[in-house]
């Protein structure tokens, strides 16, 4: 490097100005380096999000870090009634801590204060934070450059002032040179007057290269970069931003050389680089100062709470023990200067616990201490579960205690504003995050703007392979696929997308914020850290991601939100308003004998009940946590679990790669198979897992054992190992075998074992993680055996609005449980889901289009006192607050049944009772009530729709499309001993067949919807969604098959498929074969015939004619004989009728005997 710089960059657009800058920012430094630039400034549009990551990462690769900021400035003051300037960018440089300090205010307030406009500072703002930065006027497109291109030189004169008395001594005037065939006009237009005006007025030029990409070469994929971020095309002819080829990283020759007839603008560049001599800096952790001996307040909550445990609690182990590692935690706790962060976290779990919000057992490690379970932040005992504090905190290895706290889901925001009131809402605040374009992304998106065609990008986006969650870089595909690569040679515009593609590939996309993390300063945060927001969220952000943050002194908070704790929260509150507690079932059996005050704590139910592992032994886990997939449930059906460690294993075991340990460990646990010994010093610790490596946890105990590590220094190994560090596993090996030799284990064995520990460290799971979960999966499996009907109430509110996911529930309630349940009614159900009488109530608010809001207005309408009749229930609702819509899907699912059995004429009639309701309403507003009643009793009631009510078929279509299910019945009911004898399988049936490996079969539906799409190739093919009385599927059509049986899949139709049925995932994967409609497929099935019940002799001769007509027409249906059954006082009972045995039998003929006068029922016979 020369010792003479000739010139400084100090206007650098890296990544993080997202979807414009093209400049790694990890790749800076070494540019810089590269052109004997000693120094190089970093001056991101309106943000600072790399300030410490640029800064610390020059400073190792000795470039002087030059912290800066494009900062855009709203410049004049608008007339009355007009429309503002738009503001417009100064470049500022931080000389030194002052300056960073403010440059970090004014890019805060640029985001915290612009009032829902785009990020921007007054003059005002400038004024107030000026101290310690260097000013650069903008350039062409500054606020001083556009007044002077607008021909306004006085307004121009007047900003370059104001700065100049901003910024004393600080002020540059900016000049940028960008040439092609000439320079652009911006910069032909404001250099003049720009250079008038420094000598006018004593101001030093300063030259700037406004880069953005690393150099001309990527000029292209930029302008495609800069398209994505406008939605723009890059061969629009429409106006659109543009850059030139020359906004790259230019060389100090080649600035110099720009700029030789104004040399002391080059000159200034090293000038300003000279007065910028600050470098950020890392900071120790920062937490607000929660007491004033925070030792002495944590030793006193831990040892006051751990006596409370101990005293309500069965113990694992003696007093004495749990005292002592109670005391050894919190040495290491004070050692490492962490006592406030405990206490902090203690404090805003207890306020969620005292204010009724759901908190998790424990999450990650943090499940591991004692402290912790003592001050109640988790409820997982770690000496009952062998759980080591050092997983969590490492006294060899510095590093934050991090503590990841579920909430219920519902009330996650009030623990947030809970901590933002007691610290301080401008000492809290959430992280930011950052989105790259990866490669299958950047594809798409340059795809977009070169305008190709949507099918052929979306072609090869799906040629790039995924690897785990993301997808390999392009570069890789290019390697690994060679349809990629000869679509690639063949068409120069496929070409060109992947060349563009690579070289936006990887840069940052969008910003947004982390779900769970939230920081806690001691002073207010833009004191810390610039701050942004996030147009989505009412809380600002750090500026600096989750690593950065931390680098800067901020420590991080997960409040996390989980739905489970939400379900389980419901499912005791509709307990609790059953008038019982949670130890007491339905039939008043008492389950258990809960400590006082502790009835309704679903942390204290017993781990050892038989039901709950009877219900995991039998897969019926449709909801149960974590044990949901059909791989799981497969897993359980083998495992049978009897104690809360097989929940545990399997939560840890479950996860590719371990999982090939499942059966083993099934095997061992249920005596088929002999416990395979690695080593006698360590079965013990292997006992519980069935002598499989499992946990992280036994990793450490083993290296600790085995070969007298500690158990930091066990930790230390752990992560080596599963880092795959190599440096660091050469050191560890032999360190390892000498301990185990001095511990009586020869060196083969020792070196079998570091070999055996270093496989499974890689993907060994962490056992309080894995303990905690298991016990949150136990309580709902808890909950489901003892209080299904609460429990499942409890999960369907939860989900309300997703309907696919209520259909399962449903199917479990009613098929998988046997529960009873009320479908909706306006006189009995409630927004929500509900229990009466031992019996599910299905919500109002769960129909489709409806809202839980609308029907709380007809709950609170009933109030105490069912509705009587539809004019009842008009005159005590306002109908007008509920609209139409809403009501017709009330009507649609029988709603209204108990008010008016004809649900059509119900329909018909919402009019006629929204205008009846209407008028009785606005009487009540108006106070006009009558003298002898209340508003309305003297307005006459509308007439009702005339007509018959829906038939059978009709009814259960139109439910469907209320409730997104059928819920009373299916339309395949009738059919199902035909289908049956025709080896029709059912969802559940197949399903169950396809675990077994792939199969062909026949299955039945009836069509809710179908989407159909375009190949690549332009072939159709199309997603058909269907149901059976088990449930909902959905089977996926290429053309042939489509072309064949598009005429029979329209909504509602009824039809036989022949698929192929495979599971991937664990998800069933149906591909359709053939199609036929139900009454071809079944028309030659058979069956039993007919029972038909009538309340007297006089309907024989109707059912009879049906029948007859039936047959001459030669209808395609099963034949059977038909037999009576007369109901009524006085009837003898079931008559035979004798016509014969050939008469038609399908549901269309049973829907058409239901609706004769005098047909009470049609079954099979």
């Amino acid at each position: 490097m020369s010792d003479t710089p000739r010139f400084i960059h100090l206007r650098v657009h890296t990544e993080y100005s997202l979807l414009e800058g093209a400049i790694p920012v990890k790749k800076l430094p070494g540019l810089a380096a590269g052109m004997d630039m000693p120094a190089v400034a970093v001056t991101d549009t309106n943000n600072m999000f790399c300030a410490l990551e640029f800064s610390e990462g020059a400073s190792k690769a000795g470039i002087q870090p030059i912290v800066g900021c494009q900062v855009d400035v709203a410049y004049t003051t608008p007339e009355p009634g007009k429309r503002p300037d738009d503001p417009a960018p100064i470049v500022l440089l931080a000389q030194n801590e002052a300056g960073y300090m403010n440059l970090m205010k004014l890019n805060s307030c640029a985001y915290l204060d612009a009032g829902g406009q785009l990020p921007q500072v007054t003059l005002d703002d400038l004024q107030k934070h000026h101290d310690g930065l260097i000013c650069l006027s903008g350039g062409p497109d500054g606020p001083v450059g556009r007044l002077l291109r607008q021909g306004q030189r006085p307004k121009a004169d007047a900003v370059m002032d104001r700065l100049a008395v901003i910024y004393p001594d600080r002020l540059y005037v900016e000049l940028q040179r960008h040439p092609g065939d000439g320079l652009p006009e911006a910069e032909r237009l404001s250099e003049r007057g720009h250079v008038e005006m420094a000598y006018a007025k004593g101001l030093p030029l300063v030259a700037t290269n406004d880069a953005y990409f690393p150099k001309p070469e990527i000029y292209e994929a930029h302008d495609a970069l800069i398209c994505i971020s406008a939605g723009a095309y890059v061969d629009q002819q429409e106006p659109r931003r543009r850059l030139t080829p020359q906004h790259y990283f230019k060389s100090p020759q080649e600035m110099v050389t720009l700029f030789a007839d104004l040399p002391e603008a080059i000159e200034n560049t090293v000038e300003i680089a000279k007065r910028c001599a600050f470098k950020t800096y890392k900071r120790d952790p920062i937490l607000p100062k929660f007491a004033d001996d925070e030792v002495a307040e944590l030793r006193r909550q831990a040892q006051e709470g751990l006596k409370a445990r101990l005293a309500v609690i069965p113990h694992a182990a003696s007093v004495e023990e749990y005292e002592k590692r109670l005391e050894f935690e919190l040495g290491i706790i004070e050692g490492m200067g962490f006592p406030g962060y405990f206490l902090i976290v203690a404090d805003f779990i207890k306020w969620s616990k005292d204010n009724a919000i759901p908190v998790g057992p424990g999450r990650g490690s943090g499940a591991g201490s004692l402290v912790a379970y003592a001050l109640l932040i988790t409820d997982l005992d770690p000496l009952r579960y062998s759980l080591l504090f050092e997983r969590f905190l490492n006294p060899e290895r510095v590093s934050m205690p991090d503590f990841d706290i579920d909430f219920c889901m519902d009330r996650r925001e009030e623990v947030i504003r809970y901590v933002q009131e007691k610290y301080g809402r401008d000492k809290v605040g959430q992280i930011i995050t950052f989105g790259a374009l990866l490669s299958k992304a950047a594809v798409r998106d340059v795809g977009r703007v070169l305008q190709m065609p949507y099918g052929q990008v979306d072609r090869l986006s799906k040629m790039i392979p995924v690897e785990g969650v993301k997808p390999v870089s392009i570069e890789k595909a290019l390697s690994d696929e060679p349809r990629l690569r000869e679509e690639a040679k063949n068409e120069e515009v496929v070409d060109r997308l992947l060349t563009y593609a690579q070289q936006v590939e990887g840069l940052l996309r969008n910003a947004s914020t982390h779900a769970a993390g939230v920081v806690i300063g001691d002073r207010p945060l833009d004191e810390l850290v610039p701050l942004y927001q996030d147009p989505r969220s009412d809380m600002p952000a750090t500026q600096f991601n989750m690593k950065w943050v931390e680098q800067a002194g901020l420590v991080k908070f997960d409040f996390l939100g989980l739905k489970t704790l939400t379900v389980i929260q419901n499912a005791v509150e509709l307990i609790r308003k059953a008038g019982r507690p949670l130890n007491v079932a339905a039939d008043g059996t008492e389950l258990y004998q809960p400590p006082e005050g502790f009835e309704y704590d679903i942390g204290a139910i017993p781990l050892d009940d038989e039901k709950s592992y009877a219900l995991y032994s039998s897969a019926k886990t449709v909801a149960v946590f974590q044990v949901e997939s059909s791989g799981m449930m497969d897993a359980l059906k083998r495992m049978k679990p009897t104690c809360i460690e097989d929940i545990v294993a399997l939560v840890a075991l479950y996860r590719p790669g371990p999982m090939e340990n499942i059966p083993t460990y099934c095997e061992v646990k249920n005596g088929q198979k002999e416990l395979e010994s690695i080593h006698p010093s360590i079965d013990y610790i292997l006992a519980e897992t069935q002598g499989i490596i499992v946990y992280q946890e036994q990793v450490m105990q083993i290296a600790q054992v085995m070969a007298g590590y500690s158990l930091g220094g066990a930790d230390l190994l752990r992560r080596a190992m599963g880092k795959k560090i190599a440096e660091e596993m050469a050191k560890e090996r032999p360190k390892f075998e000498k301990g185990a030799m001095e511990n009586g284990v020869d060196k083969k064995k020792a070196a079998e074992v570091f070999d055996l520990l270093e496989k499974f460290a890689n993907y060994g799971f962490n056992k309080s993680h894995a303990a905690a979960y298991a016990v949150v999966s136990y309580q709902t499996a808890w909950l489901k055996a003892n209080h299904p009907v609460e429990f499942m109430a409890g999960v369907m509110n939860c989900d309300i609005h997703l309907t696919d996911k209520l259909g399962v529930y449903f199917q479990e309630v009613k098929k998988g449980l046997g529960l009873e349940y009320t479908p909706p009614c306006v006189n009995r159900s409630r927004a929500t889901f509900d229990v009466a009488d031992g019996k599910l109530v299905y919500a109002l608010g769960a129909l489709k289009n409806v809202g839980v809001e609308a029907m709380k207005l007809i709950v609170a309408g009933r109030g105490d006192k069912p509705f009587v009749n539809l004019f009842d229930f008009a005159r005590r609702c306002d109908l007008k607050r509920i609209s139409k819509r809403p009501l017709e899907m009330l009507a649609r699912a029988g709603a209204f049944d108990v008010l008016d059995p004809n649900r059509r004429r119900v329909m018909h009639s919402l009019d006629a009772l929204t205008g009846y309701s209407a008028a009785i309403h606005d009487q009540k507003s108006s106070n006009q009530v009558s003298l002898f009643g209340d508003a309305g009793e003297d307005l006459p009631e509308p007439r009702l729709a005339g007509g018959d009510d829906w038939l059978p078929a009709e009814r259960l279509a139109e439910e469907f499309k209320a409730i997104g299910f059928y819920l009373s019945g299916h339309p395949l009911d009738d059919y199902m001993g035909a289908l049956k004898r025709k080896q029709v399988l059912t969802l559940d049936e197949v399903t169950a067949k396809a675990e077994r490996g792939a199969a062909i079969v026949k299955m039945a539906g009836t069509v809710s919807g179908r989407q159909e799409r375009k190949s690549a190739r332009g072939n159709r093919f199309a997603f058909v969604q269907l149901s059976d009385p088990t449930g909902q599927y959905e089977v996926t059509m290429f053309s042939d098959t489509l072309e064949a049986s598009r005429d029979f899949l329209e909504t509602g139709a009824q039809v036989v498929l022949q698929c192929e049925a495979t599971m991937e995932s664990d998800q069933l994967k149906l591909l359709g074969r053939s199609v036929s409609p139900i009454d071809n497929a079944v028309a030659d099935a058979g069956g039993a015939g007919l029972r038909v019940f009538i309340d007297g002799p006089d309907a024989i001769g109707s059912v009879a004619s049906i029948l007859e007509n039936a047959k001459r027409d030669g209808v395609r249906a099963g034949n059977g004989p038909v037999y009576f059954c007369l109901m009524g006082d006085g009837l003898p009972g079931e008559v035979e009728l004798d016509l014969g045995d050939d008469f038609p039998v399908n549901p269309q003929i049973k829907g058409a005997l239901r609706s004769l006068g005098g047909v009470i029922e049609v079954e099979d016979a």
